[in-house]
């Protein structure tokens, strides 16, 4: 029998508040056209998700979406059952589904979910609930990706349980289901592993990022415009930033009134992190000269002062600071060139990892460099946002396992 394609159920985390069945005609007709419990199935998700929208993070809000779309999109068009009658055997079953989806499920590359056209939103053909991870630099005009290859990492996997959990969780709390059975079946999924393995940290070495420091700062040299890229890069490293803390959010605008001076005269950066929490990280003497260079070049005087309303990170068009996934490209821009560079001086088995980092890396490797200074864990901690300095402590603490490690590289085959 011919595996049924899926459609989108929901719109983009800035289109949800308005969302109205009128622009989304075809959503409408393919909810109203199944099993009576589709709408209200749809529905909850609908209210669990404007929940999840309204109390936690937006990228929280597009992870649980993701989620829960294709949880309810697996019952609507595969189990043709509803979340009252599933026991712990069909959550087990929907976790095979997802460890190996049907190829017609699969995408390779992230598409908006509808498109507009006279008026309307329709289904865009090109999305699919699940996506092929492939290989940065991957060139898909040469080469033909396989999906039937997919397979979920175990953080993945972890992620979906815990989405399906938390939605169950809403519904009994609102009391439209009484029971959960993703949390029993949860333990009892055999694709889950249990974990071992060295922990590695996905940093740059200290050449790399020497690497990636001199060529940003090169182009800054040469051309203004990389001004921006050097304060980016700079400020992921040495305050340990995710992407997101450094961009416009729809609770949150990051302003250069957030950076700030105490008595002592030691500078602090105000940042709204993960849990929606509101922490300050120490800013080292060192920054203080990539902040005033940056603030020269956008005109500004060299220090920030209280009540200054200018983003942290300007728009390149427009007003407003930047996106997420603008921060992105600027900083896989300066890898790029980084990459290019160090394959010419080092060679490619030196500068291979700088193919595979995302911005993420920065703040792991000014973290990690951190601990290898001998900071105290507790401070740096804080300036991380841990909850504990357990978290930091399993993230970034090797020291065990570089020891290890030097013991057993010199043992002998012959």
């Amino acid at each position: 029998m011919a595996i049924p394609t899926p459609v989108a159920l929901y719109p983009s985390y800035k289109d949800f508040k308005d969302f109205a069945f009128e622009e989304f005609n075809q959503l409408e007709h393919f909810l109203s056209s199944g099993d009576d419990w589709r709408m209200p199935h749809w529905q909850w998700g609908l209210e669990f998700l404007n929940y999840t929208g309204r109390n936690k993070s937006e990228h929280t809000f597009t992870r649980f979406r993701t989620e829960v779309e294709r949880f309810l999109l697996w019952l609507f068009l595969i189990k043709l059952k509803p979340m009252s009658q599933l026991g712990k055997a069909d959550i087990l079953e929907y976790a095979d589904f997802c460890w190996q989806p049907p190829v017609n499920w699969i995408c390779l590359a992230n598409h908006e979910k509808f498109l507009f056209e006279n008026g309307r939103y329709i289904q865009n053909p090109a999305w699919a609930p699940f996506k092929l991870k492939l290989a940065k630099g991957l060139d898909l005009n040469k080469a033909t990706p396989d999906k039937k290859k997919y397979k979920p990492s175990q953080q993945t996997l972890t992620a979906t349980f815990t989405a399906i959990i938390a939605f169950y969780k809403y519904l009994m709390n609102e009391e439209y289901l009484y029971g959960n059975p993703a949390q029993i079946a949860k333990t009892d999924c055999r694709h889950f592993i249990k974990d071992a393995q060295v922990k590695e940290v996905r940093r740059l070495t200290q050449e790399q990022w020497q690497y990636v420091h001199a060529v940003t700062l090169a182009k800054a040299n040469e051309d203004p415009d990389y001004e921006r890229s050097l304060f980016i890069i700079s400020a992921l490293k040495t305050l340990f930033l995710r992407i997101s803390e450094l961009s416009e959010r729809a609770q949150w605008s990051p302003l250069m009134s957030h950076f700030w001076q105490d008595a002592d005269k030691n500078w602090w950066l105000k940042i709204y992190g993960k849990g929606r929490k509101l922490r300050d990280i120490t800013v080292p003497d060192s920054f203080i000269d990539y902040l005033k260079r940056y603030r020269a070049y956008r005109g500004l005087s060299p220090l920030p002062s209280s009540g200054e309303n200018e983003p942290i990170v300007e728009k390149l068009r427009g007003r407003g600071g930047m996106t997420s996934r603008q921060l992105s490209r600027i900083v896989q821009d300066i890898f790029d060139l980084a990459y290019e560079k160090m394959c010419r001086v080092e060679g490619e088995d030196n500068a291979r990892k700088l193919k595979e980092a995302s911005s993420h890396w920065l703040r792991h490797t000014g973290a990690s460099m951190e601990v290898e200074r001998g900071r105290a864990l507790k401070d740096l901690s804080e300036d991380l946002g841990h909850a504990s300095m357990a978290t930091t402590d399993t993230v970034y603490v090797q020291t065990e396992n570089r020891i290890r490690a030097e013991s057993g590289k010199h043992r002998k085959v012959d």
